[in-house]
């Protein structure tokens, strides 16, 4: 199944894209030149945080605070930053582009684009009483009006789609729609409901630099956060009124569970259960071997190598990666370019879709070299707290083939005591930390030659941009 995942989707091996898709560049460059890529969109990130708040009010005190928790601290934004960065960077290049401006922009009566924040039945179906937002919500009454009021004349198609059948041709409109803007919101808040639950699992102190939210308000509370961050994240996704969109951010909450598990299971290398997380035991299966050896090669480079030993590890820790990290990142992408036109058959989602995919596992790999790199006060976060939580991640494979010993404190999901301190010992005292930084580098690289083809904008510019900033941070 996890490689039916990640195989249907693609039409391209190892980040190339196919023959076919060439066939429909504009313009191919050696090289992309970069820019900043949070300059290019700084304007629409500040009114993104902000407009976003009031959405997650609730008609609780405690739930409104708990779910407004984590955007009120500092995030890197790599992911609505994305979204944004792709929408100008393909936006009037699909067929559909004129539909799909004139459907963003005429939502309903007026053409506002608070719109979007209507809900596609009436308040008090909907039930979800938002005290930051009256006009389209409504709290609990015990009486129900069986003829309540009509809804608002709306504009419909058939009128309003006077000139959209002329043929033009596709010119970069360097804009953005209301809907792309709305599903970078969309995208922030299933990567931040995915931290709640996340920390309650992981039982994590801190996050970013701050007491988590289970540490601040418990994890019962943490866990219906989550779900309620979930909940208005689907509402919102429905009134984009895309039902490739929706099945693809469908698609990433199933993916982010699907990984979760993943990383519980066990694999058998050489006869023997190597776990990859401190909750394996509670496993009831473990990861087929022929499933996960003939799907490792689907996710690798094509350049890279990996030792027999490691082999199996390797094809769990990148599926899992592809599951609980890339996945945001590439469907988040594609679902922008759907959202601006573009149809099958046209190169622009399969761009999108490999660089998201690409770019996403390069930040999970740095991510993970950073936890063996860094102290609790850099990363905002407990350091070592991949081992602590018995996982074993890009550096600690690596460091496997060198030093043997490491497979048996990773078959007992390093629970013995000093095993922790032992492991990232062997590890620093390893080539694994610069191999995993050279694997990140050729999914980046990845992520850049995909980006050629894309015609020249600033768009694209910062595309380049963010796959340097994934490459080079440090927290």
């Amino acid at each position: 199944m996890l490689r039916r995942c990640i195989n249907s989707e693609v039409l391209y091996s190892h980040g190339r894209l196919s023959t076919r898709l060439r066939r429909h560049t504009t313009t191919t460059t050696a090289s992309t030149q970069t820019t900043d890529p949070f300059a290019v969109v700084a304007p629409h990130l500040s009114s993104l945080r902000t407009s976003l708040l009031p959405l997650l009010t609730s008609g609780h005190p405690a739930l409104s605070e708990l779910t407004k928790y984590y955007f009120q601290h500092p995030s890197k934004q790599v992911r609505p930053v994305l979204i944004l960065l792709f929408s100008l960077a393909t936006n009037g290049l699909g067929s559909d582009w004129a539909h799909k401006k004139w459907h963003s922009e005429t939502l309903g009566a007026g053409g506002r684009e608070d719109e979007l924040d209507k809900s596609l039945s009436r308040p008090d179906v909907l039930n979800d009483w938002n005290p930051d937002m009256q006009r389209y919500t409504r709290d609990f009454r015990l009486r129900f009006d069986v003829h309540g009021a009509q809804e608002e004349g709306k504009a419909t198609e058939a009128t309003s789609r006077i000139d959209l059948q002329q043929e033009t041709k596709p010119v970069l409109t360097h804009s953005l729609l209301p809907t792309q803007l709305r599903l970078a919101q969309i995208v922030e808040m299933l990567h931040t409901a995915s931290l709640l639950h996340d920390d309650v699992i992981d039982e994590s102190e801190l996050r970013r630099g701050a007491p988590s939210a289970p540490a601040a308000f418990g994890n019962k509370l943490s866990v219906l956060g989550g779900n309620f961050v979930l909940g208005r994240a689907s509402a919102m996704l429905a009134r984009l009124g895309d039902e490739e969109v929706t099945e693809l951010i469908a698609g990433v909450l199933s993916n982010l569970v699907e990984g979760e598990i993943l990383q519980m299971r066990e694999v058998k290398v050489d006869g023997e259960d190597i776990q990859q997380g401190a909750s394996s035991t509670a496993a009831t299966s473990s990861l087929s071997s022929s499933s996960a050896l003939s799907s490792v090669e689907d996710l690798m480079p094509s350049s890279t190598q990996f030792s027999p030993l490691t082999r199996a590890a390797w094809a769990i820790y990148l599926q899992k990666t592809y599951l609980k990290t890339a996945s945001l990142m590439a469907k988040g992408a594609r679902s922008a370019v759907v959202l601006g036109g573009c149809k099958d058959g046209e190169p622009w989602k399969e761009i999108a879709y490999a660089y998201g995919r690409n770019i996403g596992i390069a930040f999970q790999l740095v991510d993970d070299i950073l936890d063996y790199e860094h102290a609790s006060s850099t990363l905002g976060k407990p350091g070592g707290a991949d081992l602590q939580l018995g996982l074993t991640t890009g550096p600690a494979l690596y460091a496997w083939e060198e030093h043997p010993e490491l497979g048996e404190l990773i078959k007992r999901g390093f629970e013995g005591g000093g095993d922790v301190e032992k492991a990232r010992n062997l590890v620093l005292s390893s080539s694994g930390v610069e191999r995993t930084r050279a694997l990140a580098q050729e999914y980046a690289d990845q992520a850049l030659n995909v980006l050629e083809m894309l015609p020249d904008s600033e768009g694209k510019r910062g595309l380049a941009g963010l796959v340097e900033r994934v490459m080079r941070r440090k927290n």
